[in-house]
């Protein structure tokens, strides 16, 4: 009797354990900060050319994407074809995921190929949809679906449709 009072307690400690855990926990957990973020408030800015890069896969861009992003893919990313795409260097990017844990890596891989002014979306296109900025579908129709990863991370998405 006494171990299924410990499994239950260990069950709840880990449940609210990670329940507590913030983004930025999160994020300085996956990360390695190689990448400067970028606010979703800072990125809904007017600005005069910023590339917008979705580092997903293309059903979770099919399903939800920021207007005007360029697919690039996380597993199929292929660096040709961003250097086809932004030839210019020191262009201003800004890649993204789901909470901004692939977007660095796709991110790193573009500074390491000399891409001078890369950023990452600080809580990706969950942050963006919780603050109520708007998404698109591949008709690049505006929707309140937002593709959610996996049933774990969508714990993130707080406003919008999660889709999987």
């Amino acid at each position: 009797m006494m171990k299924f009072f410990v499994s239950i307690a260990l069950c709840f400690i880990t449940f609210y354990s990670n329940a507590q855990e913030s983004l930025s926990d999160v994020l300085r957990h996956y990360n390695t900060k190689s990448i400067p973020y970028m606010s979703v408030q800072e990125l809904a800015m007017p600005k005069t050319k910023v590339y917008v890069l979705d580092a997903r896969e293309k059903g979770e861009y099919n399903t939800s994407h920021i207007k005007n992003a360029i697919f690039v893919g996380y597993h199929t990313f292929e660096l040709d074809s961003v250097l086809t795409k932004i030839p210019n260097k020191n262009s201003e990017i800004v890649v993204y995921c789901s909470i901004g844990i692939r977007s660095e890596t796709i991110a790193s891989k573009l500074k390491k190929a000399g891409y001078a002014n890369v950023f990452n979306l600080y809580g990706g296109i969950f942050e963006w949809k919780n603050n109520n900025f708007k998404v698109y579908n591949f008709e690049n129709i505006e929707t309140e679906n937002v593709h959610a990863y996996s049933k774990e991370w969508s714990f993130w998405l707080k406003k919008g449709k999660k889709v999987f």
